[in-house]
């Protein structure tokens, strides 16, 4: 007993530390917690922060509470309803594919933005849903129902799969709602979202680029930041409020809660939330899968992304066209590369996989302490050792093949007729079903060459081309690529020359052209097109030589995973451990902050307008500024939206833990009143979704003045602000 005492002793001034990190107890700014819980797990620290409300205001089934006014935007971002008219606010860079496809050389909203003046302008975006949390439930008994410690993996999973397909039917019997379950905490507990989904969501208002994007991907994941990375959309239903497809007697939305809008500004420490859907982070991994990420994947991941945004970068900077075209790609290239970038120095920075070891020590003589233990954890540190040393060869090839071998455009288009090719191979296939894909294809080929350049896409394939075959062994990749060496004499620009010129997938005409004399036979020159031909030999070898190998090992650190989960909430029993973000609703908390990204530096934590005709450079297209901008600045024409110092405030830090997914989430104030809108976080902090670190992490939010500016002074769209809920 003593012993154990002093081991504790032990361990939690080794928690001390290193109070930095995540792995061991949540700080009061870090964790992404599941809204059903946070009257148990969080209020109370909540309110001691400055929290006025409770738990039930924000998460409640039953009566109306904020979580009835935050949707999933599209598949990968957050909104807020702000209006009783079903009005929703998100970033721009989450609404920009919809703005884009509305968008040509007529009507170029990317650049000039777009504005409806009534609910009868507003822009229909077929595919675009909005997805809102009905209920939350835990159903960890009832998916784990049957399951045997004895069992295998796949055994495991088949009673789970069994159980979660009844428990989803069950939750939405005689209903419109759907139901999913996710697992939480790595397969320690499960839990059931109950959604409605609406499908008609219109384009109601979006700044310029040169106001939703200003600062580019020069300025992404970066502070000072200067961006009014907002749009405006609506979600419609029916005549009776329930979600329907676009039809002209559809109705605006009304919402069970909306909300208010304060233009009271934020200060130092105040306190503030962030209520989204973040979307993935791995705190609890070990310092093996940390060093893999860091040290095989991501500089690979970088190094291919660098070559394809120099090539697409330099044409957009030559003609407008292909900036409309390729501004979407590009950003999100761009996205990815500049946020691993920014992981691995944060990693570096913080010596986060000799922190890990040395919690891994900590953890293995904890688990080596007892025979209980022993037999239930001792060796999985040590096991995860040998996966990921086995794994890296198999890792670093599945990271060049998603990098390069899938990156080029024609071969993702060509990889999209694979259903026309496999339904036209069977005999018996109705003519219908053909002549319905065929149209399906025509229609993808219009999107397709509407935003292609085939000239672009040729140089990126023969770059690309030029790393994988060079970077690894020949038998690290597909034979067909042999080709290049042997045919070629290694020259991939010759190669990728010859294969744009012989494909009818580098072109629309020849690809419509194709689709328009289709007969069920014609599948035979789908197959042998080159493109297709190699997309092909690209996915066959990634299912068949890749992935079995990463899967072989991946079913086993996913066991690993649950365990270790399992074993550090054993070892810490009073500690507070939030679990992955998993893309379900989520609340972080924390304080509005600045911080020192470096020796001497200092970072306020608000930007102003002033700040824009600072970085105003003409020449560059990011920081272009609207002449309606620099007019409002030059009157200092803020209206009730300047901040009490007389300025017109841009952006704001605050110390709340976000990630991808978070991008359009509320944040709110301690009054739950909508204060600003997340959009990024500081370069510093990306490392955020591996290892946490208070003093550092800040996520980056547009000040809701600063929006509600743009739409009333520089817009002219009052009859919006007229619509919303503002607490002066």
């Amino acid at each position: 007993m003593k012993k154990n005492i002093k081991m504790k002793k032990a361990f939690y001034l080794f928690l001390t530390l290193l109070a930095c990190t995540t792995i061991f107890k949540a700080s009061a700014d870090e964790g992404m917690w599941i809204p059903l819980l946070l009257g148990e797990n969080n209020e109370a620290e909540m309110q001691a922060m400055g929290f006025n409300l409770t738990a039930e205001d924000i998460y409640s089934i039953n009566h109306g509470s904020l979580k009835d006014a935050v949707v999933i935007f599209g598949g990968g971002c957050t909104g807020e309803i702000v209006s009783d008219q079903g009005l929703m606010l998100t970033n721009h860079h989450c609404g920009y594919g919809s703005i884009q496809r509305h968008s040509s050389l007529e009507h170029n909203y990317l650049t000039d933005g777009f504005w409806a003046n009534n609910q009868q302008e507003e822009l229909s975006c077929p595919g675009l849903t909005c997805t809102m949390l009905v209920r939350m439930e835990d159903v960890t008994e009832k998916v784990l129902e049957g399951v045997e410690d004895n069992m295998t993996e796949s055994e495991r999973e088949e009673v789970i799969s069994n159980n979660i397909s009844i428990i989803k039917e069950e939750a939405v019997e005689d209903t419109h709602y759907s139901a999913l379950v996710k697992s939480f905490y790595y397969g320690n507990k499960f839990y059931l979202m109950v959604n409605e989904i609406f499908t008609d969501v219109r384009l109601v208002g979006a700044p310029p680029s040169n106001i939703g994007k200003f600062g580019g991907d020069t300025d992404n994941w970066m502070w000072p930041r200067h961006t009014g990375d907002f749009s405006v959309f609506r979600i419609y239903v029916d005549q009776d409020n329930n979600p329907a497809e676009y039809s002209e007697d559809n109705v605006p939305y009304t919402p069970k809660s909306f909300m208010e809008i304060s233009l009271k500004g934020v200060e130092k420490d105040d306190f503030t939330f962030v209520f989204g859907y973040p979307g993935r982070t791995q705190e609890y991994v070990s310092s093996y899968a940390v060093e893999t990420i860091t040290q095989i994947e991501n500089p690979i991941r970088i190094k291919i992304r660098d070559k394809a945004l120099n090539i697409i970068g330099n044409a957009m900077n030559q003609d407008e066209l292909t900036r409309l075209q390729y501004s979407s790609k590009y950003a999100g290239i761009a996205n990815g590369w500049k946020k691993w970038i920014g992981e691995n120095k944060g990693i570096k920075r913080l010596n986060a996989i000799e922190v890990k070891k040395e919690y891994e020590a900590e953890f293995e003589k904890w688990a080596n302490s007892h025979p209980e233990t022993e037999a239930m954890y001792g060796g999985i540190i040590n096991r995860f050792e040998e996966i990921y040393s086995e794994l890296k060869t198999s890792r670093r090839n599945q990271t060049y093949l998603f990098e390069a071998g899938f990156r080029p455009d024609i071969l993702r288009f060509a990889s999209s007729f694979r259903n026309l090719v496999e339904i036209s191979e069977v005999k018996e296939t109705d003519i219908a079903e053909i002549d319905e894909e065929v149209q399906s294809r025509i229609n993808a080929t219009e999107n397709h060459f509407k935003n292609y350049n085939a000239d672009i896409d040729t140089e990126v394939f023969a770059a690309l081309f030029k790393i994988y075959i060079t970077d690894l062994k020949a038998a690290d990749y597909p034979a067909i690529l042999n080709d290049i060496n042997t045919k070629y004499n290694g020259d991939t620009e010759a190669y990728a020359n010859e294969l744009f010129r012989k494909s009818i997938f580098s072109s629309k005409k020849k690809t419509i052209d194709f689709l328009k004399k289709y007969k069920q036979s014609k599948y035979k020159k789908i197959i042998k097109d080159p493109a297709y031909n190699l997309i092909s030999a690209i996915r066959n070898h990634y299912f068949q030589q890749v992935l079995p190998k990463v899967e072989k090992y991946d079913i086993e650190l996913d066991s690993l995973m649950r365990l270790y989960m399992r074993a550090q909430m054993e070892m810490d029993p009073d500690g507070r451990f939030y679990p992955e973000a998993n893309f379900t609703l989520r609340v972080g908390y924390g304080k509005i902050d600045d911080y020192l990204p470096r020796d001497a530096v200092h970072y306020g934590y608000f930007t102003t307008l002033e700040g824009i005709m600072e970085k105003e450079d003409p020449a560059i297209f990011d920081y272009v500024v609207e002449d309606k901008l620099k007019e409002l600045y030059s009157t200092k024409d803020y209206g009730r939206y300047a901040d009490k110092d007389g300025s017109m405030h841009v952006c704001f830090t605050a110390s709340n833990h976000t990630t991808g997914g978070n991008s359009g989430s509320p944040v709110l104030n301690a009054d739950g009143q909508l204060i600003g809108i997340n959009f990024d976080r500081n370069w510093e902090g990306t490392m955020s979704d591996l290892m946490y670190d208070p003093d550092m992490c800040r996520n980056i939010s547009i000040d809701i003045r600063y929006c509600l500016f743009i739409i009333d002074k520089f817009a002219g769209a009052t009859h919006l602000i007229d619509e919303m809920k503002i607490i002066e």
